[in-house]
């Protein structure tokens, strides 16, 4: 029987599909541990950051097993699967995709064999936007594919490619030739390696544990295992774990531009980025919200989750009350979990309904993260009107989303983005709010406390960080259509789509 595919509750709205989150990763090198169940324990702190497909690489030194399947990771994983999992370096993924389709071929992590028996499996965080480049030197190398259509796949083939020399050595030349986000953990049989683009664009660190080591894309992940955090990988470093203890190498420069979405939305609010609490920061985003859009008001109500933190700050800072005024499904995820469509038309609802005692004959503060196509906040300002508020007056805690992300989140296309076709009134009457208003980008920046130069800002402002390429050569499907034009140029190269999963030996087979 087919699993489900983990897609619970996308926005439950037709219209706004985002915005969606980056991948999460995990990675534990621990002999004498259960490193599989660790993993697991890992993705399920990171479930928050993608929820279309999970998986496991695990090794025990004589090969490489993988297991992943589209859901989320109570869904694909279960205590017999993990049982089987016996190792003491592995892996894990939890995918929402940003190249490539929600599709089993590319749920990860992805697994490669070499010609001399050494099989490398790899997880990625990010999105590269060299994709197109990368797809066309495999094809020149005459590498054959194996049915996956998403950028980890690519880098996994050109690492495998390389027999003659060490994963490690391999990593040192490929790495360098990759643009754009990449937080990755991959191994081989007896190894754990991690790597963080030069721009460090998505968070990766490092912990230690009593018998092991381990990296994960949030702190909040080391410390439902019990490992304590050692650091971040830096910007452009490789990390080499095995028998031999650590190795640290750098492969290129650190130019930190960390993303700035990920203190407004993406990441969990224990976690710590950069040395900033994220819980802190939001609240301090709300304080700044305050002192910027002052109203008056008779209570602060948050859209929960993503909106609390921010609503705790604007409520101490203005002095206004601060309450519950939408309370939330708890069974329900994340708001770009897409589920059928007979149940996107149940509308916001099945979400989010209000209290209505709470809110009837009230003047409401309502504070949210973001506003991407307004759809989710227009259907909250007609709900809590409905159940009597007098007024309701929106503050969003980062400010318009301008332009559209290719460093792994997945939002609208600019053409889309309701803040690119209108101005602050246009934004507030199409949302039917009483007064709207953003926290500046100077605000949000100073509530990171970070410099601006260490950030990229490129959804607010539109400066982007590292090079786009010409023409259309980007996007999340990209490679479909690079595979279609590579196809019809080489059609007598034999096609092999049939996905690859490695097993003890490095020995490859179909999936049934």
């Amino acid at each position: 029987m087919p699993r489900g595919d983990g897609r619970l509750s996308h926005d439950l709205d037709p219209q706004r599909p985002g915005p969606q989150d980056a991948c999460g990763v995990f990675g534990v090198w621990a002999p004498g541990e259960e490193v599989a169940n660790l993993t697991y324990f890992g993705l399920y702190a990171l479930q928050h950051r993608g929820q279309e497909a999970a998986g496991i690489a695990v090794s025990d030194g004589s090969g490489v097993v993988v297991y992943k399947d589209l859901g989320l990771v109570a869904q694909v994983f279960d205590e017999p699967t993990l049982a089987s999992l016996r190792g003491h370096v592995a892996i894990g993924h939890a995918r929402y995709s940003t190249t490539g389709g929600s599709t089993w071929e590319n749920a990860q992590p992805t697994i490669r064999s070499t010609t001399s028996g050494t099989t490398i499996a790899l997880a990625h965080n990010g999105n590269l936007v060299n994709t197109a480049e990368l797809q066309r030197e495999v094809a020149e190398r005459g590498l054959v594919a194996d049915g996956s259509t998403n950028d980890t796949s690519l880098v996994t083939m050109l690492l495998a490619s390389r027999p003659d020399l060490s994963v490690e050595a391999a990593a040192l030349e490929v790495l360098p030739r990759l643009r754009g986000a990449f937080s990755f953990v991959f191994m081989d049989e007896s190894t754990l390696y991690a790597a963080r683009d030069p721009h460090g664009v998505r968070p990766l660190v490092l912990g230690r544990l009593e018998r092991g080591w381990v990296v994960a894309s949030e702190t909040a992940a080391l410390d439902i295992v019990g490992a304590s955090v050692v650091r971040e990988v830096e910007p452009g470093e490789l990390i080499a774990i095995d028998e031999d203890g650590l190795r640290s190498s750098r492969f290129a420069a650190p130019e930190p531009k960390g993303c700035l979405f990920e203190y407004v939305y993406i990441a969990r609010p224990d976690a710590t980025i950069a040395g900033r609490n994220v819980h802190s920061a939001r609240v301090q985003i709300g304080r700044q919200l305050a002192k910027e859009h002052p109203v008056e008001a008779d209570l602060v109500i948050p859209v929960p989750e993503s909106g609390t933190p921010a609503a705790i700050g604007y409520a101490e800072e203005s002095g206004i009350t601060y309450g519950a005024g939408l309370m939330k499904n708890p069974y329900v995820g994340r708001t770009f979990i897409q589920p059928s469509q007979t149940l996107r038309q149940l509308g916001i609802r099945l979400k989010l309904n209000p209290l209505r005692e709470n809110v009837r004959g009230k003047r409401l503060v309502v504070v949210d993260d973001s506003i991407v196509r307004g759809n989710t906040q227009r259907a909250i300002v007609r709900m809590l009107r409905e159940a009597g508020a007098l007024e309701v007056h929106v503050r969003i805690s980062s400010p318009p989303v301008n332009w559209p992300c290719f460093y792994g989140i997945d939002f609208a296309t600019r053409a889309e983005l309701l803040a690119n076709g209108l101005d602050n009134d246009g934004i507030r009457r199409s949302i039917g709010a009483d007064t709207l208003g953003y926290v500046s980008l100077p605000g949000l920046i100073a509530a990171t406390e970070q410099p601006k130069t260490r950030l990229c800002r490129a959804c607010f402002d539109g400066e982007y960080p590292i090079e786009l390429p010409a023409g259309n050569l980007i996007g999340k499907h990209v490679l479909e259509g690079v595979g279609r034009r590579v196809a019809a140029q080489a059609a007598d190269t034999p096609e092999h789509t049939a996905p690859l999963v490695a097993t003890p030996g490095g020995v490859t087979t179909h999936r049934p």
